[in-house]
């Protein structure tokens, strides 16, 4: 067990079942059992596995606890009989395992923490569909939806995380091989989740995940050690942004020097000044967050005293290598005045390289405003100029002579305590009047020399002098003063502008909502805690979304906790939030509570929405279903018990038409049946497809023949030069059945429906034609979907199961099925197959027995 308090977690983190997870787990703990350390199995599923269990050998079990739920009884990992058993190492496979109702956690990673907190090390696996910010992507790689699902924090957390590995082809020879799945399931697997795309997909998603925790991993080793130097591990780009007009030129030479650096990050920053006005353009600084956002960078705005160092700051913070500045827009004037925002970041980057790009508004700025926001740096000048400025001028008035008098003299340092009012402030402007009241009444104010004053005027004068300068240096201080709270504001609705832009974006995410507030406001790290009410005397707190080194685990834990809502608060770390800032930032807890509660929504909505699905497609079954097993049952019925009553003698001819009727009725119900069970097998991806080269005059006469006497209003004209087409043909002919069944139905008396055929490429089109009513456009996806028969209401016609089988026949095969308008009114279905010497990557080798996968399209 763990000597620190809490145990320690190791994750065997892989991109699709089969990699050897469980394998490489059990095998840790063969290694770890060998050295002598105290390992049980807490819970490890073989799946039959036979190489798998067999590394089992020598291995404690401990028992698994038996549930009962909905009359069948499942095992579940027993958590309470682990912490009295206290082994130094547990393992508990299946992270993201929801755990049977009646256990003591939801989800068996709850179990883990549990068990953690007891200071017992566990090992554990996981597959990266089940990582929860992922989840979505994989259900649109695979076509499958992953219904358990772990946080990504859980896992991020974890001590050590280990990738097992496998390229495509190696993890497919393995099922192959039989060594993944049994042997009835190889090849549905094979066609569907396990295809090489799929799996290449899945293990470039791993790779990637896997990458930023190393990273995230690298940034908090090197903050935990005061690391400020730059590890250039990974390239990254910061370009700075100050909503001016070169910004797009600067995002474009930032995105290229990425580029260039094999996958480098590019980041986009705008540091909003706390020490005075911006002037940025909302609007220029929005279209330049997308442009970023679409060259695959990231923005972020932060809250700075001082550009340089803000900038410098975040640049260390993200390990940059690179910072991209603009070039000054000061004009030549504005530059003697000081070194611009470069100048500092370049003399103060250290190892960090900084590119100052040239644009086309460099030089063009106009003369810097005063902000009269003074900060420290303006303050020390401010007192320097109040000791220099008296004597100075001082010597110069004296040179003057018997010239000026008194009152020109006072104008004079009157106007030098304005100047370093200016500059300094309010404290700096006193000591100046005060000097400058000592210099006026020792040089200037008769008797001279001393600081004796003879008349009352010049007492007078001298006074409202003191009296002027310190009215004009308050005043000067509190219009500094009134400049920082505007500027305050201004950063303030800089940000609320962001966090709103971030709402009508449609940015949901709650790790990149809880990552602007961290940098936003300088903090180290920031959870938000949701209150889980244990029982009635008992409460915990659970994290929901985190960024940066954040470890509270408890709202008292942080330096600052803002209430969302009841049971929610938002926790930083970091540093003690003013008040003003903490009404910024309940912002962005209203925001985040918002959030929590539309994930919630959705997910509550997306388990209720296959239930929906599955109601109507229940209630289309019975609807359209009943009647047409009821009518050829009823049929056979009765003509089999009309030939067994004693009451009747049939004739020979009455007993064949009775015969004939029970005949055609049973066949009837057979299609019926056989159309259910082959829909069914498509929509679950296993319905075997064996294709071979075939002619298609081997296969009209059996589609024709399923049309019993309906097949002589059909005409055929198939070209005898048609090259063969590779298809099953046993799918092939059922699906020019339905098609013709379909056609023949709505073909009008003395127009028939034709069938006809052309080479196209390498596919073969293969065109049945009708004169009937034809259907619009915008129906013509409808009619593909099971159950449906556009304008009809005589169940006497089918289920509306034709089509859409044909369609998924069709398509198993690696073809085809589109309507088409007939010229002149109707409908013409054409069938595309590829032709036999078609070969695609995906498709089956004619002759082979691979499955294909097929899709009902509606």
């Amino acid at each position: 067990m763990s000597t620190s308090g809490r145990g320690h977690l190791r994750i065997y983190l892989g991109a699709a079942p089969g990699v050897g997870k469980t394998y490489k787990m059990l095998g840790e703990a063969q290694r770890r059992r060998e050295r002598g350390t105290d390992v049980v199995v807490g819970f490890v599923e073989t799946h039959g596995r036979e190489h798998t269990a067999e590394m089992l050998d020598g291995l404690e079990v401990v028992p698994r606890r038996i549930l009962d739920h909905r009359g069948a009884s499942f095992t579940e990992l027993d958590v309470d009989a682990l912490l009295a058993r206290r082994p130094e190492v547990a393992l508990v496979d299946e992270l993201a395992h929801t755990n049977v109702p009646g256990s003591r956690n939801e989800k068996r990673w709850e179990d883990i923490d549990d068990l953690l907190s007891a200071g017992i090390d566990v090992i554990s696996t996981v597959n990266i569909q089940h990582l929860e910010s992922i989840n979505d992507v994989v259900q649109k790689i695979t076509g499958v939806p992953q219904r358990e699902t772990v946080p990504d924090r859980v896992v991020r957390a974890a001590d050590q995380i280990e990738l097992v590995d496998m390229t495509p082809e190696a993890l497919r020879r393995r099922m192959a091989h039989g060594n993944v799945y049994a042997a009835d399931k190889v090849d549905a697997a094979l066609g569907n989740y396990f295809r090489v795309g799929n799996l290449s997909a899945l293990r470039e998603l791993a790779l990637l995940w896997l990458a930023d925790r190393v990273d995230a991993g690298l940034q908090q080793y090197r903050a935990q050690h005061d690391i400020d130097s730059t590890w250039e591990a990974r390239e990254r780009v910061v370009v700075a942004l100050t909503g001016g007009p070169e910004g797009e030129t600067l995002i474009r030479r930032a995105a290229r020097i990425a580029a260039r650096s094999s996958g480098g990050d590019l980041l986009a920053v705008h540091v909003t000044r706390s020490d005075g006005l911006t002037g940025a353009n909302p609007t220029a600084l929005a279209t330049q967050r997308t442009l970023v956002e679409s060259l695959g960078g990231t923005y972020h705005q932060i809250v700075g005293e001082n550009i340089s160092d803000a900038l410098l700051s975040f640049a260390r913070g993200e390990n940059a290598t690179q910072l991209v500045l603009g070039g000054s827009r000061r004009s030549w004037f504005s530059s003697l005045l000081g070194p611009g925002i470069g100048a500092g970041t370049i003399r103060d980057s250290g190892d960090i390289d900084v590119h100052i790009v040239t644009h086309s508004e460099m030089g063009r700025g106009r003369l810097p405003r005063a902000r009269g926001s003074l900060s420290p740096q303006r303050q020390l000048q401010g007192f320097a100029l109040a000791i220099l400025l008296p004597p100075l001028l001082a010597l110069l008035l004296g040179l003057g002579g018997d010239t000026l008098n008194l009152t020109s003299n006072v104008l004079a340092f009157l106007l030098a305590v304005v100047v370093v009012a200016l500059v300094g402030g309010l404290w700096p402007a006193i000591v100046t009047a005060v000097a400058g009241t000592l210099v006026l009444n020792y040089y200037f104010t008769p008797p001279t020399r001393t600081f004796t004053i003879a008349e009352v005027n010049n007492a007078l004068a001298l006074a409202i002098f003191l009296l002027v300068a310190a009215l004009v240096s308050s005043v000067v201080d509190r219009a500094a003063r009134r400049t920082r709270q505007a500027a305050r504001a201004a950063a303030e609705s800089e940000t609320l502008a962001t966090l709103a832009g971030t709402v009508l974006r449609g940015e949901t995410a709650l790790p990149a909502l809880m990552e602007r507030l961290r940098e936003a406001f300088g903090m180290t790290g920031a959870v938000l805690l949701e209150r889980v009410q244990t029982d009635e005397l008992t409460e915990t707190w659970r994290p929901l979304a985190a960024a940066g080194t954040a470890t509270c685990r408890r709202p008292e834990e942080g330096d600052a906790e803002i209430p969302a809502r009841d049971d929610l608060v938002l926790v930083l770390q970091g540093h003690q939030l003013a008040a003003d800032e903490r009404r910024l930032v309940g912002a962005f807890a209203a925001h985040a509570a918002a959030l929590v509660d539309r994930a919630r929504l959705s997910e509550a909505a997306a388990e209720a929405k296959p239930l929906v699905e599955a109601d109507k497609l229940r209630t289309a079954l019975l609807r359209a279903v009943g009647h047409d097993l009821r009518s050829p049952l009823a049929s056979a019925k009765a003509s089999v018990t009309s030939l067994r009553s004693d009451d009747v003698e049939w004739t020979e001819s009455e007993r064949d038409e009775l015969l004939t009727t029970a005949d055609e009725s049973l066949d009837r119900l057979a299609r019926l049946v056989d159309n259910l069970l082959d829909l069914s097998r498509l929509q679950a991806g296993v319905l075997p497809v064996f294709a071979r080269p075939m002619a298609l005059d081997d296969v009209l006469p059996g589609a024709l023949a399923e049309l019993g006497d309906a097949a002589a209003k059909v005409t055929v004209d198939i070209p005898h030069t048609l090259p063969l087409v590779a298809a099953d043909a046993a799918l092939l002919e059922r699906v020019i059945a339905n098609l013709l069944a379909n056609a023949v139905r709505h073909s009008p008396e003395g127009r028939p429906p034709l069938v006809t055929g052309s080479a196209l490429g390498d596919f073969v089109e293969i065109r049945i034609i009708d004169r009937g009513p034809g259907i619009p456009a915008a129906d013509r996806d409808r009619v593909f979907a099971p159950f449906q028969r556009l304008g009809d209401t005589d169940n006497t016609v089918g289920v509306g199961l034709g089509l859409a089988l044909a369609r998924g026949l069709t398509e198993a095969m690696h073809g085809t099925l589109q309507p088409e308008d007939t010229p002149g009114g109707g409908l013409t279905m054409v069938v595309s197959m590829p032709s036999a010497t078609l070969r695609p990557a995906d498709a089956p080798v004619p002759g082979s027995r691979e499955r294909a996968e097929p899709e009902v399209q509606g």
